[in-house]
């Protein structure tokens, strides 16, 4: 049996994805196979299809994606199809959300096979399948920094850097279902957007400058790796901390501040835990969503032929939100 795929055998420009017609994927006992009806692209992820930052490379192969590598995509939602003799956590016809993992990913395809115990949950009841899928990276990322990186009391002032994309909308939500007074700092353009999703303040990061303006947050979460701990340490309490999710150079400041000063630097890898850690994220992930207190934000929704034009868009750094792609 064949399944269609995007199939990445270099890395490059979105060009390099090509749709193809491969081999469909048989569950071994202990996995279950889903099929996939909904994938995204992320900003995250394109570095798997162009192989920067150079340090991605050990985990999808140095000169070209490893054959495990090679169809992209983590986040999901879709149906098992078929479940291994061993599997008792999923039947078929069960209605699913998920990540592939993102040493192993796979979501761009018709098909693909997971351990049951991967980070796999039954797809929350109040949502679509597209609305589930586009709220798996944002919600994780921001589940990870904002509730397992930090411990946030009633009304403490939190800021969001880079708040309209896909994991700052989400730490929007995340801040404010955590009871935290958030401030949203986004482009004009997304003001409308930052209140609808709850934030109580708004800067535009095009006319004002956060790290000016004398107000200081308990936490700086900079969801788009643009300002560093230098810069926005001034603008802590003195109790304060600054997470970051996208630049590596905090990396010397999470280590000097973790023993050093009461102002602390994170720098956390959301994706590459363990299964079980991931899980309990998507769990948390499926309760707000459940609960009301997290809505999907999907700019562009594309077909499984069109991702390089998915690709191309998130590129450009103008998505607001995610940006899905119909699988099935």
């Amino acid at each position: 049996m064949k399944m269609k795929a995007i199939v990445c055998t270099q890395y490059g420009s979105p060009d390099v994805l090509q749709l193809q017609e491969i081999d469909k994927p048989t569950p071994k006992d202990n996995e279950v196979l889903v099929k996939i009806q909904i994938a995204t692209a992320t900003t995250a992820g394109l570095s798997a299809r162009t192989g920067t930052p150079f340090i991605a490379r050990l985990f999808s192969g140095l000169t070209k994606p490893r054959a495990q590598n090679r169809i992209l995509g983590v986040e999901f939602a879709g149906v098992i199809a078929a479940i291994g003799k061993d599997v008792t956590t999923f039947q078929v016809g069960d209605a699913v959300f998920g990540m592939t993992g993102a040493t192993t990913p796979g979501a761009y395809a018709e098909y693909k096979c997971l351990a049951q115990d991967a980070a796999l949950l039954p797809m929350p009841t109040t949502v679509s399948m597209e609305e589930a899928a586009a709220m798996v990276e944002g919600g994780i990322t921001a589940i990870n920094f904002l509730q397992n990186n930090v411990t946030l009391q009633p009304n403490q002032p939190v800021l969001i850097y880079g708040a309209s994309g896909a994991v700052g909308t989400a730490a929007v939500q995340v801040a404010k279902a955590l009871s935290a007074h958030v401030t949203a700092v986004c482009s004009a353009a997304s003001f409308d957007l930052m209140h609808s999703l709850g934030a109580d303040a708004v800067i535009d990061y095009k006319t004002e400058d956060f790290t000016q303006n004398g107000h200081h947050y308990a936490v700086i979460f900079d969801t788009v790796g643009k300002r560093s701990f230098a810069e926005c340490k001034g603008s802590l309490t003195p109790d304060g901390t600054y997470l970051d999710s996208g630049n590596a150079s905090t990396i010397l400041p999470m280590l000097w501040t973790r023993w050093f000063g009461r102002k602390k630097a994170i720098l956390a890898a959301s994706y590459v835990r363990s299964s079980e850690g991931i899980g309990q994220d998507l769990a948390v992930l499926k309760t707000l969503i459940e609960a009301g207190k997290m809505k999907a934000v999907i700019d562009r929704t594309y077909t499984l032929a069109d991702t390089a034009d998915a690709h191309r868009y998130v590129e450009t750094g103008r998505k607001k939100g995610n940006v899905v792609i119909t699988v099935g």
